[in-house]
């Protein structure tokens, strides 16, 4: 009986084994291995429980072992791994919703708090020039308004009293000698020497009219306003400087308002700043920016907005918690639309002062300059509106935006593309790179294509490199006949440099280097317009950079390459923007083994494969790219 219960219990042990060969996951997933795929044009069938599973007509999942429904054709190829092609039915399922790319203006509100305050400039204090004593002072009490020319305070001092007699003497020396000329500049110097310690004429002629000193002078206020601040005390000895009062004059105030450093690019001087004040709710006040603190609070994260604003009535007082809000519209350029400063000339160092022409500044004499030469000035009402996608288009991956654009064809397809946002402006955002007018995203079911790519195991939102370059695809443009030819002429110098580089010879590519940057400063861009100037500007840059680069090496031939590979990667868009059709056949190569395994593409103009990153070493490297 002991035998027979082990026998039996050998028997159920080597079932299991078996079921488990059969039935477990190493067996069931070996017939999802590659080995058991159809071959090459039989149609796929896959588990709607398991997509992952690709198999032949006829077989179950070998995960779940329901039935395999077929695979409907993609048509996405290898060449476009990021690309999403569906079915018209599909698309309706995910609710795929697009819109166009466009240019367009967008306003933004910016809101921001602050406080009014004192006008610096038209804050000034009262001093003792020379030293004495306080005898009287007329303004008790601060808050006191005063007028220019107001008394404000008595003083006695010695020194005044010296000068005095002297000044009387030299008009009694000069009455006695009408003809004497030093008695005459003694006399000048004399009224001079008070006038600089504070008297005016009024008072100087006084003095000489009762032809005698006096005692005590008193010093008038230098400005209207209100008295802010009183130092000084009666029968108080003061020195040579002592501040005795403080004036302000709040015939005009400065707000001082905090504002984000997100919002710093929708703000520009000169721009309205609309305002309302705790006491006055309901109550608008109209001021205009004259000063962007160029120093970032590093603890709140903002900048001081200054606002000047007229106050006549004096409504506005110093201390005044506001409220502001100043509206804007970006151009193209980064430039704030209809700026009030647009046109006009205004002083380097005093920017308040503005004027509708050239001429001096009337608070220090300095020549005016256009406001525009020093960056005040917003862009003209007619200039280009910025590009713009929906704020719902972009899917946000760490600092990384990605969005989904419609490709053309007879299936609804989406290719997914890393894009450069500038701010957001209310239900949109800003396009800086990545997308060009005219090309529709995806601004509902972006998620969805994106899951699909994951599953179908292709390149998402996820996945692509952080620090993949943004590339907005080149497109041809509208250029003169003229440009083209003169283009052409200096893309001859480049092809001279690709075969000197190829044969090793750094003198010679140094020669077609420098031909090249001449040529290419020679160019003349004037007759471009609209898009196709602000291209040629990008691509200039980019083709001088790698031109200098390559001139700045010298002999150094390994240098020389560097700059040479600037060059090559900015051509391919310059021959699809600008189409320019050289003599003779051009050749497009590619070296996959160029700069440790990078890669590097160039164009020749011989078809035998000539390689100007390696030269002898590996003149052979590479393989020709057949444009499409």
């Amino acid at each position: 009986m002991k035998t027979l219960k082990n026998f039996l219990s050998l028997v159920l042990v080597a079932a299991a084994f078996w079921a488990g060969w059969k039935f477990g996951p190493d067996r069931a997933g070996s017939a999802a291995r590659p080995e058991a795929a159809p071959a090459a044009g039989e149609p796929l069938f896959t588990c709607s429980m398991h997509p992952t599973v690709r198999l032949p007509k006829g077989s179950k999942c070998p995960i779940c072992f329901m039935d395999l429904i077929p695979v409907e054709s993609s048509g996405d190829s290898d060449e476009a791994p990021r690309r999403l092609t569906m079915t018209a039915a599909g698309r309706a399922l995910a609710e795929i919703e697009t819109a166009l790319v466009e240019r367009r203006n967008v306003a933004l509100e910016v809101r921001m708090v602050g406080k009014v305050d004192f006008d610096e400039t038209r804050v000034s204090s009262i001093t003792a020039w020379v030293p004495g004593r306080l005898v009287r002072l007329f303004v008790d009490y601060t808050g006191v308004p005063v007028i220019a020319g107001d008394h404000m305070v008595e003083i006695y001092s010695p020194a005044l009293l010296t000068a005095q007699q002297e000044l009387l003497q030299a008009l009694r020396a000069l009455a006695e000698r009408p003809d004497d000329r030093f008695a005459g500049l003694a006399l000048q110097a004399a009224r001079e020497k008070l006038t600089l310690w504070g008297l005016s004429a009024a008072q100087l002629q006084e003095i000489e009219g009762k032809a005698e000193p006096s005692n005590t002078i008193t010093i008038l206020a230098p400005a209207s306003g209100i008295v802010v601040k009183k130092n000084g005390l009666e029968g108080m000895y003061v020195e040579e400087g002592t501040e005795i009062y403080t004036i302000a004059d709040v015939s005009r105030v400065w707000v001082k308002l905090d504002a984000y450093e997100s919002d710093l690019a929708w703000l520009r001087l000169g721009q309205q700043v609309e305002f309302e004040a705790e006491a006055y709710p309901g109550e608008p006040f109209i001021g205009r920016i004259g000063f962007i603190d160029p120093l970032l609070d590093q603890r709140t994260r903002s900048v001081k907005v200054r606002v000047n604003v007229p106050n006549e009535a004096g409504r506005l007082k110093p201390g005044m918690f506001v409220r502001a809000l100043a509206r804007a519209e970006l151009t193209a350029s980064g430039g704030v639309r209809g700026s009030f400063l647009a046109g006009k000339w205004i002083c380097p160092m005093h920017p308040d002062d503005i004027a509708e022409q050239a001429g001096a500044c009337s608070q220090c004499g300095m020549p005016l300059v256009t406001a525009a030469s020093l960056g005040y000035a917003g862009d003209a009402e007619g200039a280009e509106p910025p590009l713009v996608v929906p704020a719902s288009a972009p899917l946000f991956t760490g600092r990384r935006a990605v969005v989904y654009v419609e490709v053309a064809g007879e299936r609804p397809a989406y290719e997914g593309r890393v894009v450069v946002l500038g701010p957001r402006a209310g239900d949109d955002y800003l396009v800086h790179e990545g997308l060009r007018a005219g090309e529709r995203v995806v601004v509902h079911g972006a998620f969805k294509i994106d899951s699909e790519l994951q599953i179908r195991a292709k390149p998402s939102m996820m996945s692509l490199a952080e620090g993949e370059p943004v590339k907005t695809p080149a497109v041809a443009l509208e250029v003169p006949g003229a440009f083209r030819e003169s283009l052409v002429a200096a893309l001859e110098h480049y092809l001279l440099l690709s075969d000197a580089l190829a044969a090793d010879d750094a003198a010679a590519a140094a020669r077609a280097a420098s031909a090249l940057q001449q040529a290419l400063a020679a160019l003349d861009a004037a007759a471009l317009a609209g898009e196709a100037r602000a291209a040629w500007a990008k691509d200039l840059a980019t083709l001088a950079a790698g031109a200098a680069q390559t001139v700045a090496a010298g002999q150094e031939i390994e240098e020389q390459r560097k700059g040479y590979l600037v060059l090559s990667e900015a051509l391919p868009d310059v021959f699809t923007r600008y189409q320019p059709v050289l003599a003779g056949e051009i050749h497009h190569f590619f070296c996959p083994m160029a700069f440790a395994n990078r890669g590097a593409a160039w164009y020749q103009r011989p078809a035998q494969l000539a390689n100007p990153y390696f030269g002898a070493a590996m003149l052979r490297c590479g393989s020709e790219i057949k444009e499409p």
